[in-house]
Parts: structure tokens; C-alpha cells; sequence
């Protein structure tokens, strides 16, 4: 269901799902993310990944020195995670089976959009949060690049800064900050969905995918989070 990353191959070989750019670029979004949450502490280390699909996420968290749950609604995607080290469950994103107050983060990276009833979800993530705990969420953004590329992928809806701020609101969580990313890539990639008929899963050439791995790179040393992106990501906390 969620798509993500691992280690880059060498150039002359196309690189696989795992090491495409926009997988590394995740990867790299959490680890930032991560530091602004601060590190898992004695006690307080419980993360629980929402929609975790094949796991690398998962996976990252662990690095991190997290103690990691996930879920997924796609049993084969769970399968996958426990094959890979991860303590993983089937379970859907609106009612979790999942203790309160149980998790000292939680994170759904491009999940809420994928489900009807996302304020559901949302509360569900807030409810498994101890008091204090953070929320990490990524959505796709702007209402101007829906296409064809978001039905074939599942969505159901792109999101705006005020309508994710208010999703979390509602949910019970204080949003702490909201940024965009991938900002640079945004005009090619609005061409481009609006030129082809779905989602398109084939591997970049190796030149292309360092390429546009570059470009991303290079968004991180740019002020530009507050610029339209394809994707938001929001920091928020349950109170306590």
C-alpha cells in the first residue's frame, strides 16, 4: 500500500522500487523530521508505523533506535514487514487494535489520502499517542495535480495546508509545523501527470534517477518549505 526505499545501486544498473529517488527522498524526510521530534528516550521509544506497506520505513525507525509496530490493511504488505525484521499486523487505519496511550509517535506517510474516512484514521492515530507523543504525517498536496496517477495509486483526495492543519485539529492533535516538499520538482511533475494515463511504475535510468535524486538534495539546503510542493508533511502532538 505504502511505497518505500532502501540502498542505491551503482550506476549502469536501473535501480529498483526501493532505490528510486523519490524512496530515498522519504527516507531522508523522516530522518529530518525525526531529529526535530527528538530522539527515542528510555521508556519513551514505542513508534508505531500506519499503512507500513513493504517496511523500509519501519525499518528506518528502527535505525533510529525506535521500538517499531506497524500495520497495514494489505496482508501480503504485512508479510513483507515480518519477513524483513519488523513486529507487523494486519489492521485497518480507522480502528486500530491498538492500546491508548500506548505509542510515543506515530507516523502514516501518503496513508490518510488513500482512506475514505481519514478523519477516523487521524483520531485513531491520535488515540494510540501517549500524551505528549508526536504525529508524523504525509500527505499529497494541491488539489491542481490530481490526475489520473492518484486513482491508479488509490487516493481518494489531495490535501491543502488549512485542510490538513483542521484534519488534525479535529483529531486532537496541536499541529506544530506543516511544510512542503519536493517544491523544486513541482511544475515538471504537474506536466507531466497531466501527459500520461496512470500511475507509472517503471525503474528511471540510473542517470535520470541520480538526477532528479539531486534535485532533492538540493531542496534540503534551500529555503523553500513554505513554496507549493506535490507533498505536505506535518509535525503535530497529542496534548499532555
Amino acid at each position: 500500500m505504502i511505497a518505500s526505499a532502501g540502498p542505491v545501486q551503482s550506476i549502469g544498473v536501473r535501480p529498483g522500487p526501493d532505490e528510486q529517488w523519490w524512496y530515498r527522498e522519504r527516507r531522508a524526510v523522516l530522518a529530518r523530521a525525526l531529529a526535530r521530534v527528538g530522539g527515542p528516550e528510555p521508556g519513551r521509544d514505542q513508534a508505531l508505523d500506519v499503512g507500513a506497506g513493504r517496511g523500509a520505513l519501519s525499518l528506518a525507525l528502527l535505525d533510529h533506535g525506535w521500538q517499531v509496530t506497524a500495520v497495514d490493511a494489505d496482508p501480503a504488505a504485512v508479510a513483507r514487514c515480518r519477513e524483513a525484521g519488523v513486529d507487523a499486523h494486519v489492521a485497518d487505519a480507522r480502528w486500530l487494535p491498538l492500546p491508548t496511550a500506548s505509542f510515543d509517535l506515530t507516523l502514516a506517510f501518503d496513508v490518510l489520502a488513500h482512506v475514505d474516512d481519514d478523519l477516523a484514521a487521524a483520531r485513531e492515530m491520535a488515540r494510540v499517542l501517549k500524551p505528549g507523543g508526536s504525529a508524523l504525517v504525509s500527505v499529497p498536496c494541491d488539489l491542481a495535480l490530481w490526475s489520473a496517477h492518484d486513482i491508479a495509486r488509490g487516493r481518494v483526495r489531495r490535501y491543502t495546508r488549512a485542510t490538513l492543519m483542521r484534519l488534525l485539529a479535529e483529531a486532537g492533535l496541536i499541529c506544530e509545523q506543516v511544510t512542503h516538499w519536493n517544491v523544486l520538482l513541482r511544475p515538471a511533475v504537474r506536466l507531466r501527470r497531466h501527459c500520461v494515463d496512470g500511475w507509472e511504475p517503471r525503474p528511471r535510468h540510473p542517470v535520470v534517477n541520480r538526477l532528479l535524486a539531486w534535485l532533492l538534495a538540493a531542496e534540503r539546503r534551500l529555503p523553500v518549505g513554505s513554496f507549493p510542493g506535490t507533498t505536505l508533511l506535518a509535525r503535530a502532538r497529542r496534548p499532555g
